[in-house]
C-alpha cells in the first residue's frame, strides 16, 4: 500500500501531463510544472466543491474560481479550459486509483488469510519463517543506506561530468580565480573563473585554525577527565560535553555572527588604539579567525569525548606497571598512556578534521564570501561548502556551468573527506586490534 501511495501520484501526473493539449504543450519545464500545479489546485477545488453539492458541470472558469474561494481554495488567476479538463481527468484517475488500491488490499488480505489457513499444521515451523522475514527486513534496511550513498555518488559523478564537458578539468583544479557569476563556458578567460584553488585554500586554512584551537583544549580536557577528575565531577562533565556536541551548527553560526565577530573586531580596535593610536579594528567581523575559533569550539566536545574513550581503553596494566616503577602520574600520562593511545587519538583527530572541512553554516555566517588567496587570518575567506550553497541558491536551471560547478565542488569535497575518514578508520581499527 505504501508503494501504491508513492507511485500512484507519479503515474497520474505523467498521464495528466501527456494529456495536455496545444496550449499547455511545448512549454519549457518550469512553465509545464507551473501549469501542473494549477491543475492540482483546480482538482482539489473541484473535489471540495462537489462535496458541497455545487454544480461544476458548466466549466466556467470565473464561476469555478468564485466557488473555490468559498471552500478555501485560492487561485491566482481564472483557470483555463484546458486546466479544468485536466483537473477533472486527474480526479477521475484518483478515484480509479483509490478503488483499485482498495481492491488490491482486500485481495491481498484475503490471500494472506487463505495462505495462513493452509499453513496451520503441526509440522509448520513458524519461528523459522519469522526469522527469515526479519532477516530479509534487516537486509532491506541496511540496503537503504548503501543505495542512498550510491545514488548520491552517482549523481555527483554524472553532474560533474556534465560540468567538465563545459569547463576544462585543468582550469577547474588548477585555476587561481573564482568568479563564476560573470561568464559562461566558452568565453575568453573562463578557465580561471572556475578555479578551485582559492576555495580549497580557504577550506584548509579555516579547518587548520579550528584544529589549532580545538585539539589542545579537547585533548587536555580528555586527559583531565580520564586521569584526574573525580567520579562525581566526571559524571557531570562527561554528559555535559556530549550535550554540547549535540548543539546545532546554526546556533554556533549565529553566535559567531552576533557575538564573536564583533567582539574580535572591537578588541582588535582597542589594542590597535593603545599601540598605534588608530582605533580601526584589525580583525574583520567576518574572518578566518572568527570562523576558525567558533568551529574549534564546536569540535572540542568531539575531540574530548573520543580521546577520553581512547585513553580509558588503554589496558590498566600499562598504567599500573608505570606507577609501580615509581613514575609520577604526569610521567605515566606522558610516557605510557599517550604513546599507547596515540594511534587512536590520531584517528579521532582525522575524523574531527573531516568534520571541520565539511562545515557549512558557521563558515557562511562567520567567514564571508571572499574567494581570495591570502594568509592573513584577520581577513575574510570562503570555502568549498559555502560556494556550493551560493551557486545553488536562486538557480532554477541545472544546465549552466555556474550551477553544475556545485556538483564538481561537492565531488571534490566528498573525495577529500572520504580519504580522511578511511585513513582515520584504518588507524583506529589497528589500535583496537592492538589492545583487543
Amino acid at each position: 500500500m505504501i508503494v501504491w501511495l508513492v507511485l500512484s501520484p507519479i503515474v497520474m501526473g505523467v498521464q495528466v501531463r501527456e494529456g495536455f493539449s496545444g496550449a499547455l504543450d511545448n512549454q519549457p519545464p518550469a512553465a509545464t510544472s507551473l501549469s501542473y500545479n494549477s491543475v492540482l489546485s483546480v482538482a482539489r477545488g473541484l473535489r471540495l466543491v462537489e462535496a458541497e453539492k455545487a454544480d461544476t458541470s458548466a466549466g466556467d472558469g470565473e464561476q469555478l474560481r468564485t466557488s473555490f474561494a468559498q471552500v478555501g481554495v485560492q487561485l491566482a488567476q481564472v483557470p483555463r479550459k484546458e486546466v479544468i479538463l485536466a483537473a477533472k481527468h486527474l480526479n477521475k484517475l484518483r478515484t480509479i486509483s483509490n478503488v483499485s488500491m482498495a481492491v488490491v488490499v482486500a485481495a491481498t488480505a484475503l490471500g494472506g488469510f487463505v495462505l495462513s489457513l493452509r499453513n496451520i499444521r503441526p509440522e509448520f515451523r513458524a519461528r523459522r519463517r519469522v526469522e527469515r522475514v526479519v532477516y530479509l527486513f534487516l537486509i532491506a534496511a541496511s540496503s537503504v543506506a548503501v543505495l542512498t550513498t550510491l545514488g548520491i555518488v552517482l549523481s555527483l559523478i554524472v553532474e560533474s561530468l556534465r560540468f567538465f564537458s563545459l569547463v576544462s578539468p585543468k582550469a577547474f583544479f588548477f585555476g587561481a580565480i573564482w568568479d563564476p557569476g560573470f561568464s559562461s563556458a566558452g568565453e575568453a578567460g573562463v578557465a580561471g573563473l572556475f578555479g578551485l584553488i582559492p576555495l580549497l585554500v580557504g577550506t584548509l586554512y579555516i579547518a587548520a585554525v579550528a584544529l589549532v584551537f580545538a585539539v589542545p583544549v579537547g585533548l587536555f580536557a580528555a586527559i583531565y577527565l580520564a586521569e584526574y577528575a573525580g567520579a562525581r565531577f566526571r559524571a557531570i562533565a562527561k554528559p555535559a560535553l556530549e550535550v554540547l556536541a549535540g548543539i546545532p551548527a546554526i546556533v554556533y553560526g549565529v553566535f559567531a555572527l552576533v557575538i564573536v565577530g564583533p567582539f574580535l573586531r572591537d578588541l582588535s580596535g582597542v589594542i590597535n588604539g593603545i599601540v598605534t593610536g588608530d582605533n580601526a579594528g584589525l580583525v574583520a567581523a567576518q574572518s578566518v579567525l572568527t570562523a576558525g575559533l567558533v568551529i574549534g569550539a564546536m569540535l572540542i566536545p568531539y575531540i574530548s569525548s573520543l580521546a577520553d574513550d581512547i585513553i580509558k581503553a588503554v589496558p590498566a596494566s600499562l598504567k599500573e606497571g608505570s606507577l609501580s616503577l615509581g613514575a609520577t602520574q604526569s610521567e605515566t600520562i606522558r610516557h605510557v598512556l599517550l604513546p599507547a593511545a596515540k594511534p587512536g587519538i590520531a584517528g579521532a583527530l582525522l575524523l574531527t578534521a573531516s568534520r571541520a572541512i565539511g562545515e557549512t553554516v558557521i563558515v557562511v555566517l562567520a567567514a564571508g564570501l571572499a574567494a581570495q588567496i591570502h594568509y592573513n587570518p584577520f581577513e575574510p575567506m570562503t570555502t568549498v561548502t559555502v560556494q556550493i550553497v551560493n551557486q545553488l541558491i536562486g538557480s532554477p536551471a541545472f544546465d549552466t556551468p555556474q550551477t553544475l560547478v556545485a556538483f564538481a565542488l561537492g565531488l571534490t569535497l566528498f573525495v577529500i573527506t572520504l580519504v580522511l575518514n578511511i585513513y582515520a578508520l584504518y588507524i583506529v581499527r589497528g589500535y583496537k586490534e592492538l589492545y583487543a
